[in-house]
C-alpha cells in the first residue's frame, strides 16, 4: 500500500515528536514505559499513538533483519519506463516481487528507484531476465551492487523532529519551553 503525501504535514507538537523518537527507538516499548519517560498517563500516551497512526506518522511496527547475516545482498535497481508508459503499472509489477523491500518515484534521468534483497549474483541475474526485463513499460534498467552498509544511525529521528535541539525535547518533558 502506498501512503500518498498529504497536502499539509501532520501537526505535532513537543511531546508527539518525542513519543515518535522513542517509539523509533524501541518500537517495543510498552504504554507504561513510554508514559513513564514522558511523564503521562499511560492511557493519554496509548491515545497519541492511536492519533499517530490515523495521521499516518506511524505507520507500523516492524522487525528490521540483519540481511547480511542472513546471506542476501542488497541490490538497488534504477528503473527507466518507455515515454507514455503506466507507470502504476510498473510499480505495482515491481511491488509483487517477492525481493522487491521498496520502489521510490524518482526525479532525474529515471523514473524508480527500487531495493531488491537476493542471495547472489544467480538470483539477481534470475529476476531481472524472468521478471523486471518482461515487464510491459520498461526502457531501460540500472542495477548497483550494494557492498557494505552502514547500522542504522540511532537518534536520527529524534534529531530530524527536533531540529531545535534539547530544547523541545526539554518541552515534550513536561518543561515549559522559554519565549
Amino acid at each position: 500500500m502506498t501512503v500518498p503525501h498529504p497536502n499539509e504535514p501532520a501537526k505535532l507538537d513537543a511531546l508527539d515528536r518525542r513519543l515518535v523518537a522513542l517509539l523509533a527507538i524501541d518500537a517495543r516499548a510498552s504504554q507504561r514505559k513510554l508514559a513513564r519517560d514522558l511523564h503521562m498517563s499511560p492511557p493519554a500516551v496509548g491515545e497519541r499513538i492511536a492519533r499517530l497512526e490515523r495521521l499516518g506518522v506511524i505507520r507500523g511496527y516492524t522487525v528490521r533483519l540483519g540481511w547480511a547475516a542472513l546471506g542476501y545482498v542488497t541490490v538497488f535497481l534504477a528503473v527507466t519506463a518507455i515515454q507514455g508508459a503506466d507507470q502504476g503499472s510498473i510499480l505495482q509489477a515491481l511491488r509483487r516481487l517477492p525481493e522487491v523491500e521498496e520502489v521510490i518515484v524518482i526525479t532525474g534521468s529515471m523514473d524508480m528507484l527500487a531495493r531488491l534483497r537476493v542471495r547472489d549474483h544467480a538470483h539477481l541475474r534470475q529476476v531481472l531476465l524472468s521478471e523486471i526485463w518482461r515487464m510491459n513499460g520498461v526502457q531501460r534498467t540500472e542495477t548497483f551492487v550494494g557492498l557494505a552498509e552502514m547500522p542504522e544511525k540511532e537518534g536520527y529521528v529524534a534529531d530530524l523532529l527536533d531540529p531545535e535541539g534539547e530544547e523541545g525535547a526539554a518541552a515534550g518533558a513536561g518543561a515549559t519551553p522559554s519565549p
